[in-house]
């Protein structure tokens, strides 16, 4: 039963465009973003206990370097965004490896994610080739290597966030089935037990941050391509950091599918809900989202999927 689900679900979502409106296109959009970073920032916290409040800084970070060289030097995204994905991991790991280095943990080294996002928001709003405070707008490519230019309508997107979440759980998948996965678990489940045992505690946090770096600073670029513009008080925010995380932690920490599945269920309920009572009821996603988190920490502190998956097996679908 459950193969067929994911037989019928894989069909809706490739043939979405075909016969789906384009509101609700922009929502999976948007729906597949978050659970593309979402998955990217579960390497951090669910598989090895780095809790990041500030990886609004990557996803910005690489947009702004990917975005700013088109507009200001027309060099193709495509031959930049592996460079700020690989900036974003180096600043990851050695965020990391500050942390670790100088014995910053738990909430400290979450304040710590946080006061870099910030600062780099300051950074970015009086670095005028950014565009500063006023915003950077991708201009809208008439050239006619549009794909080149990662320039597209609606569908083109959809399809290409779609095969992201596909890869990033690919690389979910490889990153628990390896060596160095099950040491990230072990340096999560017991920190100090995994460094009596010969466990390389630094380089564990340091590469597992700057994966999650990389993955997130990748997906900002797409997605400023998408919207096309940037600004920096909305692309750095603390309340971008968190809105990171809501789909991984209402669908499961530290599981594959539960950053997926909590996107799923976030986005398109809460767009839903903005749609038909924001004109009544201003602010009512953000309310949904609280309530959301409030009843997910009081009857299902693990998410979603967990008790979910328990349930199938029970029933042996």
């Amino acid at each position: 039963m459950i193969r067929l689900f994911g037989i019928l679900l894989a069909i809706f979502l490739l043939s979405g465009p075909i016969w789906l409106d384009s509101y609700v296109i922009s929502i999976l959009i948007f729906t597949f973003y978050a659970a593309y970073v979402g998955q990217a920032w579960n390497l951090l916290l669910g598989f090895s206990g780095q809790l990041s409040l500030g990886h609004a800084l990557y996803t910005g970070l690489g947009a702004y370097i990917v975005a700013g060289l088109f507009t200001n030097l027309d060099i193709s995204p495509w031959l930049t965004i592996l460079f700020s994905s690989c900036i974003c991991a180096i600043l990851g790991g050695a965020i990391a490896g500050l942390g670790f280095r100088f014995e910053v943990s738990g909430v400290y080294f979450t304040l710590l994610t946080i006061a870099f996002a910030e600062c780099t928001r300051l950074v970015f709003e009086h670095w005028q080739w950014f565009g500063g405070t006023g915003g950077l707008f991708i201009p809208v490519s008439t050239n006619s290597y549009w794909l080149w230019d990662l320039r597209g309508d609606t569908s083109f997107f959809y399809y290409l966030f779609l095969l992201m979440v596909a890869g990033a759980f690919l690389i979910c998948r490889f990153f628990l089935k390896s060596r160095i996965g099950y040491l990230a678990l072990a340096v999560k489940e017991d920190e100090m037990a995994a460094s009596s045992l010969g466990i390389n505690v630094l380089r564990i946090k340091v590469f597992v941050m700057a994966l999650s770096a990389a993955m997130t600073g990748f997906g900002g670029a797409i997605f400023a391509f998408y919207q096309n513009s940037l600004f920096p008080e909305q692309t750095f925010s603390m309340t971008k950091s968190i809105e990171l995380t809501m789909g991984t932690i209402i669908g499961g920490l530290g599981t594959l599918i539960g950053p997926i599945i909590g996107s799923f269920l976030l986005i398109p309920l809460g767009e839903f809900l903005s749609h038909i009572f924001d004109d009544n009821l201003p602010g009512i996603k953000q309310l949904f989202y609280g309530s959301l988190i409030l009843v997910i920490i009081l009857f299902l502190p693990k998410g979603i999927w967990p008790p979910f998956r328990e349930f199938i097996r029970r029933k042996n679908w």
